[in-house]
């Protein structure tokens, strides 16, 4: 029997987290996916939460996977994982899993997928297969220019009719030397609405 203190697998991993909360950090290839090892680190900080991160393969050219302090999934994991029809499909495990999803950041390319319901890496097969019953968070982040392309703010209102929640952007000096609106929401920001779906203890 595999115990939590054991080396765990993919999806033994995903069976160790008791009565926490759990949350998903969903991370695309925007340059805030720098942010990350931060983000997960202040949610750790959080006593009732539980976090696994997933990533595209682009973000990871922006962090290092092993700064995170938590399991990170990624594409290669989702393939390695099946063999044959009854080994478990890691997205489907990922969605039983978590009680919320966050994405963050959000780039322009994967606000266009989602909207358009492709679901071609491990990250957006979870958003595709999510229970909407669930709060799915997303934390646009992008230049300001594809920031203000009329198509970016219809794709953020599809989002939003799924039933998904904006944490908005923020205007500010970007790492490309441009300034105005389309920087990831502050770390701070992002773990405060997460604290805000943690259950209400019993009274």
């Amino acid at each position: 029997m595999q115990r939590c203190s054991d080396p765990p697998s993919a999806v033994a991993d995903l069976s160790c987290s008791g009565l926490k909360y759990r949350v998903l950090v969903g991370v695309t290839g925007s340059v805030a996916a720098l942010k990350v090892p931060l983000l997960v680190s202040q949610l750790l900080e959080i006593p009732e939460i539980d976090v696994r991160v997933v990533t595209t393969d682009r973000a990871t050219h922006f962090y290092n996977i092993a700064a995170v302090p938590v399991r990170v999934y990624t594409d290669a994991d989702e393939w390695e994982m099946w063999r044959t029809r009854s080994d478990p499909v890691l997205h489907i495990e990922l969605r039983r899993w978590a009680n919320l999803l966050v994405i963050a950041p959000l780039d322009a390319n994967t606000l266009g997928k989602i909207a358009s319901g492709i679901c071609d890496n491990l990250l957006t097969c979870v958003v595709r297969a999510w229970d909407t019953s669930r709060p799915l968070l997303f934390c646009p982040a992008m230049n300001t220019a594809m920031w203000q392309q009329p198509i970016t703010a219809q794709q953020v209102a599809t989002l939003q009719g799924f039933g998904y929640v904006e944490i908005p952007c923020i205007a500010k000096k970007l790492v490309c030397g441009d300034e105005g609106k389309g920087a990831m929401a502050e770390v701070s920001t992002i773990v405060e609405t997460i604290q805000q779906y943690l259950p209400k203890p019993a009274v």
